[in-house]
């Protein structure tokens, strides 16, 4: 009667607990390294089986329904002979009462280092697998790290290398190193275990024990099961050729067209056609009209051309009314920049799945609601509500904020940041972050993929698409919500709650996704990656026009990872034939502030034929001009003798030098395959953060700071090293 129980409760979706000892046999079977053990039956019994095992022993409770044994008093340690056995067996049989089924006896094992492994289901990604510092220490230092199920043998070593604790994973005060192969070992059993039952809820292993001779034993274990949750639906995905056709309009159609500055129905129309649109343009509303000098028609039925792409801004509760005007028009998308869905509340919500699945019958793509709009230089499309136009490029952008979205194509713009296309997705009614991944994968003038997101519809799906897509091209990616009060404003703003952020950042790792946490580093990755060739490796030279600054790029490289080695002696009189006598003689490398103009471009050059670096910063190169410019002022001003033509002549030549150095490091680049970043000495409103050379792979990148430049080198790095594991993998 009691197991008919357990497994009606299981049916109904409550949880069961294994006992240890079925934990541990489970556990077993999918090679994980467990300890010896067997039960007992009385205490008598228990003395027995000690005495076969051999002194000291631990005993513990066992039963079904004694889960938290430690804290009730139910395990005994070290114990030395038999009597001392039949003693503790007696207590815990007093303690547990009717609880307990026996008495677990397993072989006292020794071992400071106590380490935690375990797995969970998340409802957005499924099985996550964890593993981290155990024992007493576990919630107090929460030094764990996660990863999704099915791992991979790289996936569980690379998850013994991110804990905080790992240095008690080598040699440690006369212990031998953990066996890393069956640590592994565990991790991926785990994995395996909750792949193949599905029924497995939760496996918690603490301690996962290291003993003296670097052994690895599970001594405590726990396995629950629970009845599956009945399988999520989510939106079918929609093709990559129809999201890539949603940025190749051969006509728009703006239904709610507004002669009103500062409507939507204007500011969109006005702003497509202002950056250069040559396609169709049709306006309509109601009232008909002319608006801009353009005929206004009553419906989209009137419009005497074939539509594209509707970019529609009329309220909400006038939009479902469209589809069938669409479907009769052969209308293929809607720009829904509406607002007063998902983002509004339950009944929102229901609004939003009624009008999606009418657009899907009606064979209509939905884009939003709650859009900001889309772009796509390469053809001058910039369908966005402000007036933001970056240059055509290789950067692919989405971002679930339109505010967010539209405020990064401006920082682009001003950066020279080259954009392949854009959208702000809103609340993903139809096309979700999913479906542009997809798009961007399988498109050939994608580059670099630039994400910010709340929250995902198919947590499972968009790891999987994000892990392909990172095979082929770096996904840069800022995530909302990131803290309570985010999570609270994600919701109310996208109408989806925010994933767990442990279990995101795992994902993150896992797929090779390059996250930051602020925007501008967002746009800082998106033009490195964009302009510059991956690192070899994490050494990093250094080439600065005065000593500060080299100390300090110097320091940054350690913070960030990446190493600063010491330079050669065969280089160092390379260099010492173009320097001073009083160059430092070392990396950094101190160009002690020479104005000679060959200078940096013969030692930046030796730098970069060096086999023992993988990448070059430069600092204070680029950018002297403005220092000049405010000296030739002064010099006007204070001089009345100076020849009117002499400061203006200099400016000139450095401004030809800087060009002239731009694109000697983009032919280095080109010739080493090492990224080289430079720091600006001084900038101004005019000056970009790249800049292109005509018929060249990568572009010159100038950052207003060093911390800028090292920040996204080292990111590079960390990309580099996720395309190298999987290469061997």
């Amino acid at each position: 009667m009691q197991e008919s129980q357990r497994q009606t409760g299981a049916s109904e979706g409550r949880k069961q607990a294994l006992s240890e000892w079925a934990s541990k046999t489970f556990l077993k079977d999918y090679g994980v390294p467990v300890v010896t053990e067997q039960v007992a039956a009385t205490a008598g019994q228990a003395a027995r089986i000690a005495r076969q095992i051999g002194f000291p022993v631990v005993l513990k409770a066992h039963g079904e329904t004694l889960i938290h044994k430690t804290e009730g008093g139910l395990v005994h340690l070290h114990l030395s002979d038999e009597n001392a056995v039949q003693d503790a067996a007696e207590k815990v049989s007093r303690q547990a009462g009717e609880a307990l089924e026996g008495f677990l006896l397993q072989p006292h094992v020794s071992g400071r280092r106590e380490f935690v492994a375990g797995m969970f289901r998340d409802a957005e990604y499924g099985p996550v697998v964890m593993f981290g510092l155990g024992g007493i220490f576990t919630e107090a230092l929460s030094d764990v790290t996660f990863r999704l199920a099915p791992l991979s043998p790289g996936d569980a070593a690379e998850m013994l290398d991110e804990i905080r604790s790992r240095a008690l994973l080598g040699d440690f005060r006369g212990e031998a190193a953990a066996n890393r192969d069956m640590l592994v070992q565990a991790l991926l059993g785990i994995s395996r275990a909750a792949a193949e039952n599905p029924d497995v809820a939760e496996i918690d292993i603490n301690p996962l024990l290291v003993s003296p001779d670097g052994g690895v034993l599970a001594v405590d274990a726990l396995v629950v099961k629970q009845a599956p949750a009945p399988e999520k639906q989510f939106l079918p995905p929609v093709s990559p050729e129809a999201v890539g056709a949603l940025f190749h309009p051969r006509s728009v159609a703006f239904v709610g067209a507004s002669s009103q500055l500062g409507k939507w129905g204007y500011n969109l129309l006005t702003n497509t056609i202002g950056g250069g649109y040559e396609g169709a343009v049709y306006l309509v509303n109601p009232r008909g009209g002319e608006i801009a000098g353009r005929p206004v028609y009553k419906s989209v039925a009137d419009i005497p051309g074939s539509v594209d792409v509707a970019v529609v801004t009329i309220p909400a509760e006038k939009v479902p009314a469209l589809i069938p005007e669409f479907k009769e028009k052969g209308i293929s998308y809607m720009l829904l920049i509406a607002s007063g869905f998902a983002e509004t509340g339950e009944q929102g919500a229901r609004a939003e799945r009624e009008l999606v699945e009418a657009a899907r019958s009606a064979g209509i793509h939905l884009i939003g609601p709650n859009t900001m709009g889309i772009c796509n230089p390469h053809i001058n499309f910039y369908c966005t509500g402000m007036p933001v136009r970056p240059v055509p490029g290789s950067v692919g952008m989405v971002s679930q904020s339109g505010n967010m979205g539209v405020q990064l194509l401006a920082f682009a713009e001003l950066q020279g940041v080259g954009t392949r296309a854009f959208c702000g997705s809103g609340n993903e009614g139809m096309i979700t972050i999913e479906d542009y991944l997809d798009a961007f994968e399988v498109d050939s003038q994608t580059k670099t993929v630039m994400l910010y997101l709340e929250s995902v519809k198919n947590g499972r799906r968009f790891y999987e698409s994000a892990r392909r897509v990172s095979r082929k091209m770096p996904i840069v990616l800022l995530k909302g919500g990131q803290t309570a009060a985010g999570t609270k404003a994600a919701s109310s703003h996208t109408g989806a709650m925010a994933s767990d952020n442990q279990v995101f950042n795992a994902v993150c790792r896992q797929a090779g996704i390059v996250k930051v946490d602020k925007p501008m580093d967002l746009l800082d990755l998106s033009a490195a990656f964009s302009s510059l060739p991956l690192p070899g490796g994490s050494r990093v030279a250094i080439m600065t026009l005065g000593g500060g600054w080299g100390v300090v790029a110097a320091d940054l490289c350690e913070y960030y990872g990446l190493n600063v080695p010491e330079l050669p002696e065969a280089l160092i009189e390379q260099i010492n034939e173009v320097l001073p006598p009083y160059w430092s003689r070392a990396n950094p490398v101190d160009l002690v502030g020479e104005n000679d103009p060959e200078l940096p471009i013969k030692v930046i050059e030796m730098l970069a034929a060096w086999e023992g670096c993988d990448a070059i910063v430069n600092l204070g190169i680029v950018g002297r001009r403005h220092m000049l410019s405010r000296l030739a002022d002064s010099v006007y001003k204070a001089d009345p003798t100076c020849p009117g033509d002499f400061m203006d002549s200099v400016l000139e030549a450095l401004e030809v030098f800087e060009d002239r150095y731009i694109t000697h490091i983009v032919n280095l680049m080109e010739k080493y395959e090492k990224p080289i970043l430079g720091v600006n000495m001084l900038r101004d409103d005019k000056d970009k953060t790249v800049y292109s050379v005509a018929d060249r792979p990568y572009k010159g990148l100038f950052f207003p700071s060093p911390e800028q430049a090292v920040k996204s080198l080292a990111k590079l790095f960390e990309y580099r090293q996720f395309l190298d594991r999987q290469a061997r993998t």
